[in-house]
């Protein structure tokens, strides 16, 4: 998440802390606020607020567990099956698919699916609706894994351990063009994009696609398996705690107290509105991400202390990892990220600066342009029913010594401190301006930069734990 946070709000619709379940439903006001226009008193008096939940993308979320009684069946039917072995990337998405992140999707793509996504951004549904999906889930596979599928209609899908997930159902085989997808995906071919690097140059030239039923959910057995809450777990959550409307803030860094200011003024504007329960979904991605950026453990456990020090409230914030591999895609993939939240129950979503976005594989710049990615949410497809609140710039206010929404008129007196800045003066074991993060949050980044100290040969080791 960048430094320069800002939230826009678009047509308006309808042990993590303290475990507790929203009523399932979705609220219309009466009217439509302006794009990007701070809503009126008039106008907010006008609106009708109700305690309830947005609807899933197809009306129902979608889980592809395969039943208790019909485990044994399953099983006995998977042992005559072709075997796919599934990357750690892979079997992320199998995590993604089988809790209903992608509803209405029921499995790795089929070449129709996948066009759609590439070309339109969005899934046209049976009733001639249409859904947000603006990622391709896709399975790739080699010639001689599509060899050894030869006619068969269904195949297993195995972990590294040979180990049996799920078995994919009626599946479609069709040819995997890297060139084009990642062109429409990243808008570019330059050589360098992490996720093209690890799971597209040297996959396979087939995609298979296909009904999923996953028999052996995905447990990681890292420490952090409780806060992967699912969207219906999430949705419970929500209604335990009485929830009139959830906001969604994803990032994968650590919190910094700009971060939590976003956070905290996005509640108050959201009671100023008439909501009286507000609850923050805080997010971070957990799914694949580049070498550079701060791993989960790590990020999970300074999330915790930012909790734990107040930044936030634990009785209004609910910690859970989403399970997603990152793309860093910028706007394309930020309305994935967008689409997924409200499967989860999200009717409001905060946008950073460059969201999903990267600097140029080549070349000394960003990738995106550092607003397209709002500017895109305000007109996605299929995602018109999400709420993006405006929202200024968040930056250190020297002379209060904090972070603060940026005043122009006095732009002397603020520090940008961008994630690079700020991981480089965790890297040296230097202090950020008091204010910036609290005490406990920094500590927990400069141990892991003091984890990652070369050895005496020289050689920096992998990332350890938290």
């Amino acid at each position: 998440m960048a430094t320069m946070a800002s939230l826009h709000l678009k047509n308006p619709i309808s042990n993590p802390h303290s475990l507790q379940k929203l009523r399932k439903t979705h609220f219309i006001p009466p009217l439509n606020l302006p794009i990007r226009h701070h809503p009126t008193s008039k106008t907010r008096s006008a609106l009708r607020i109700s305690a309830s939940l947005i609807d899933p993308d197809g009306g129902k979320l979608v889980e592809l567990f395969v039943k208790e009684s019909e485990k044994d069946s399953k099983l006995n039917q998977a042992l005559n099956l072709p075997k796919i072995k599934l990357s750690t990337i892979d079997l992320q998405w199998v995590h993604v698919l089988s809790e209903g992140w992608a509803s209405p999707l029921k499995g790795f793509m089929r070449e129709s699916e996948f066009l759609q996504t590439l070309h339109f951004n969005s899934l046209r549904l049976e009733n001639g609706s249409f859904v947000n999906m603006s990622v391709p889930i896709v399975l790739a596979i080699d010639d001689a894994q599509k060899q050894r599928v030869g006619s068969s209609a269904s195949v297993a899908l195995v972990d590294e351990n040979d180990d049996l997930v799920a078995v994919l159902n009626d599946i479609e085989i069709y040819k995997h063009n890297k060139e084009e997808r990642i062109a429409r995906t990243w808008g570019t071919t330059a050589p360098g994009l992490p996720y093209v690097d690890e799971t597209i140059t040297n996959a396979g030239n087939w995609l298979i696609g296909g009904d999923l039923e996953v028999i052996n959910p995905v447990q990681y057995n890292d420490g952090l398996d409780r806060f992967r809450l699912s969207p219906a777990q999430l949705r419970d959550e929500f209604e335990k705690r009485n929830a009139d409307a959830v906001f969604a803030f994803q990032l994968r860094n650590p919190v910094h107290n700009g971060h939590a200011l976003l956070m905290t003024d996005t509640r108050r504007r959201l009671l100023e509105m008439g909501y009286k329960n507000p609850v923050l979904l805080l997010h971070p991605l957990g799914g694949y991400t580049k070498a550079d950026d701060v791993p989960l453990s790590w990020r999970m456990k300074q999330h915790e202390k930012v909790l734990e020090d107040g930044v936030l409230d634990p009785e209004t914030t609910v910690v859970s990892i989403f399970p997603s591999p990152m793309h860093y895609a910028g706007p394309t993939e930020v309305q994935w990220h967008a689409k997924a939240r409200i499967n989860a129950g999200a009717n409001f979503y905060i946008v950073g600066r460059d969201p999903a976005g990267m600097g140029h594989p080549l070349e000394k710049r960003d990738l995106y342009d550092a607003d397209h990615g709002k500017k895109v949410l305000s007109m996605a497809p299929g995602l018109e029913r999400l709420n993006i609140l405006p929202f200024k710039v968040a930056a250190y206010d020297k002379t209060q010594n904090k972070m603060a929404f940026f005043d122009p008129s006095r732009a002397q007196d603020f520090l940008f401190i961008s994630g690079t800045k700020m991981r480089a003066l965790a890297k040296n074991r230097e202090n950020p301006p008091d204010g910036f993060m609290c005490p406990g949050g920094w500590k927990v980044l400069v141990d892991y930069y003091e984890s990652l100290a070369p050895a005496e040969n020289g050689r920096v080791p992998e990332p350890v734990a938290a």
